[in-house]
């Protein structure tokens, strides 16, 4: 099992063997009598490929996908249909004719295939599921950007067979069937027919000009394929080979060694806004036309093998890859499954669009804390407004002397989960529900990352890639599933670098829950803390969350006080034991110079660490939560569950424990008797 072995490292929690455990059996009757208690944040994550168009979740009170709601900020989009000779729109054939086992519905006449995908990318219908392009840009900016105009045009026909155009990279340009030399893109040969049928260049007229060319995006198709559809190169027959049968039937692709002609000779998506019939991340694509975003997407398949960056948690990583069915979905015609649903974008890249501003995040200073003390505060989902009180995010720079990122370098090229280069330059915290497009995020909890200010730069060492958004792993650990099958029944594993190994990153609050509820960075001096979690009347997700310094706990004075209830007499199984937990420290004025604007505010809690302890024979205690946090001079209530066997003592002492996390040495305790 491969660990990480950098500095930072999740701390105080349980590892994800258990997660489906805890979930099956909350709320039964254990063998011993005693009902077991749920854990209050429970870990569920579903796998891509388990998912279906049942785990949308709308947003309650919100359908961005009205094409009634006009965005601040309009967007012009041309789709331009194209075909080939040797290739028709794979939407005209008859249903599951072609050898793909496209297209999943009726034909549509190829006159109309330009206005069927535009309608398809922009208007809500029963094929897409009433999910469009612009619903995703309108749902992550609030409105601010979306899909205002489309114009269709064609469809045109090429001057060329596709494989002229798809045989042009990765080494795959000798594998024509004529024996030329497959070079160039197909923009140029598409916009001259487009051009000269309209006798205008109206290229200038458009934000951005969607290419939907006949057939398939090779990226969707050529693992499926390829190696996952014939157990070796050798083993692939005439039917998906070349055309010309003195040349080989397999042929290089951009990740592993060789695929089948027929998927390899598909094109490339390479970062444009060409795509096949097949494709489902033009949402992506936009990202880069419209904001500049680039990728974060690692190889997942050559060795030494990379950890991936953001993986399922922003669009602008694999997460573009998020739908009904997972990534081996990809090769769908019409694309409502695989990447139907991107996943949303994280706080860097909101930030980096305009979609939430700086004042919607709580903005604190690393050195700042050391003299200010912890900061609490409550953070909402990201697929919605932050409710009344709370935050979009926190957000942590690493400031002081340089280096600002403290991690001790390792060498990527012997520790597949290594961030790279240590040159980040801040910590984000945001919480994530599986609602509106984030339903088809494989879980609910907390994202922490480390991000750079610069958008650009590779991560060092072999088979580096773009990485400014690193997402803190609850799980280092191999998540260890199966890929997929091969014909011959042997089973294939995700690699490391896979990126639903970070599936199971998420945080979340309290014990038991199958992840971890902190997160400590020793080499850069910070601490973060899942305190807490709950849902409103409308079900909107939200986390108490704190971070303190490892270098100071400011000017106030800490100190914590306990008091139990009366003597308890039992009345159920599972009995609840309650004390009141008080902040009995002193708040004081810490300096507005050590964090940003508006952040003194979040400066006035303690967060203390819980435990518990009984004395009795036969009987048990035990805590839903092991952290919790209160202001100076407030209290709450903690309840403790005790239970007993049927042999156990009349009596019982639970005890509380509660240690500040700022000082130590500040602790309290109480105890209460609790009798059958």
């Amino acid at each position: 099992m491969i660990k990480r072995r950098i500095q930072s490292k999740p701390i105080l929690g349980t590892l994800g063997a258990c997660l489906i455990l805890l979930a099956a059996t909350a709320g039964q009757t254990t063998k011993g009598g005693r009902e077991s208690l749920a854990p209050i944040d429970p870990q569920r994550v579903q796998d891509q490929d388990l998912m279906t168009w049942n785990d949308y979740r709308p947003i309650p009170g919100r359908n961005w996908a009205d094409p009634a709601l006009k965005p601040e900020r309009g967007f012009r989009l041309a789709v331009v249909a194209i075909d080939f000779p040797n290739q028709p729109f794979v939407i005209t054939l008859p249903k599951g004719s072609d050898p793909f086992g496209n297209p999943q519905i009726e034909p549509i006449p190829r006159e109309n295939v330009s206005r069927f995908y535009a309608d398809f990318f922009m208007k809500p219908s029963e094929v897409n599921h009433g999910q469009t392009i612009n619903g995703y840009w309108m749902e992550q900016s609030r409105g601010k950007f979306g899909i205002t105009e489309v114009e269709v045009f064609g469809p045109y026909r090429m001057p060329k067979p596709i494989w002229a155009y798809g045989l042009n990279e990765y080494g795959q340009n000798d594998q024509t069937p004529d024996g030329s030399k497959a070079a160039g893109r197909m923009e140029q040969d598409c916009d001259a027919v487009w051009t000269a049928a309209l006798g205008k260049d109206v290229r200038k007229n458009y934000d951005a000009i969607l290419r939907l060319y006949a057939s398939y995006d090779e990226t969707g198709v050529w693992q499926e394929f390829g190696e996952m559809k014939f157990n070796a190169k050798d083993d692939i027959p005439q039917e998906w080979g070349n055309p010309n049968p003195n040349n080989p039937r397999w042929i290089p692709t951009r990740y592993v060694e060789w695929t089948s002609w027929l998927a390899g000779s598909q094109q490339w998506g390479l970062s444009s806004m060409r795509q096949g019939e097949n494709s489902g991340t033009i949402t992506h694509e936009l990202g880069h036309f419209a904001f500049r975003l680039p990728d974060l997407n690692n190889n997942p398949y050559i060795q030494p093998y990379r950890r991936v960056a953001a993986g399922p948690w922003d669009m602008m990583d694999r997460g573009s890859f998020n739908g009904p069915g997972g990534p081996h979905k990809r090769w769908v015609v019409p694309p409502a499954q695989g990447a139907a649903m991107p996943a949303g974008l994280m706080v860097r890249n909101r930030l980096e669009n305009g979609f939430i501003t700086e004042s919607q995040l709580l903005r604190l200073n690393r050195d700042g804390l050391a003299k200010s003390g912890p900061a609490v505060t409550d953070v909402t989902a990201r697929a919605v407004d932050p409710l009344p009180g709370t935050f979009a995010g926190v957000l942590v720079r690493l400031d002081g002397p340089e280096p600002g990122d403290r991690t001790a370098p390792d060498d990527p090229a012997v520790n597949p989960l290594s961030p790279g280069t240590p040159n980040y330059n801040s910590y984000s915290l945001e919480v994530v529900q599986r609602i509106g497009y984030d339903s088809f995020t494989p879980d609910n909890g907390v994202l922490i990352a480390k991000n750079k200010d610069s958008l650009r730069g590779r991560n060092g060492g072999p088979n580096a890639f773009n990485s400014y958004i690193w997402v803190i792993d609850a799980h280092p650990e191999d998540i260890n599933t199966i890929d997929y099958v091969k014909p011959n029944g042997q089973k294939v594993m995700r690699t490391i670098a896979d990126y639903r190994q970070l599936n199971d990153a998420l945080f979340h609050a309290g014990l038991d829950s199958g992840s971890q509820y902190e997160w400590e960075d020793a080499a850069n001096r910070l601490h973060f803390y899942i305190i807490d979690a709950r849902k409103n009347e409308k079900g909107i997700l939200s986390y108490t969350l704190a971070v303190r310094s490892l270098d100071g706990s400011g000017p106030q004075k800490r100190s914590v006080a306990l008091e139990a209830q009366a003597e308890l007499k039992a009345a159920s199984l599972n009995i609840p034991v309650t004390f009141t937990l008080k902040n009995t420290g002193q708040a004081a004025e810490t300096d507005p110079a050590a964090h940003f604007a508006g952040a003194g505010a979040y400066l006035n809690s303690d967060v203390y660490r819980l435990s518990v302890t009984v004395e009795g024979k036969g009987w048990t205690a035990r805590l839903l939560n092991a952290l919790a946090a209160v202001e100076f001079g407030k209290s709450r209530t903690i309840t403790v569950y005790a239970s007993y066997e049927a042999a156990s003592s009349l009596v019982a002492k639970v005890t509380l424990r509660a240690v500040s996390e700022s000082d130590p040495t500040k602790a309290a305790t109480a105890t209460v008797s609790v009798s059958k």
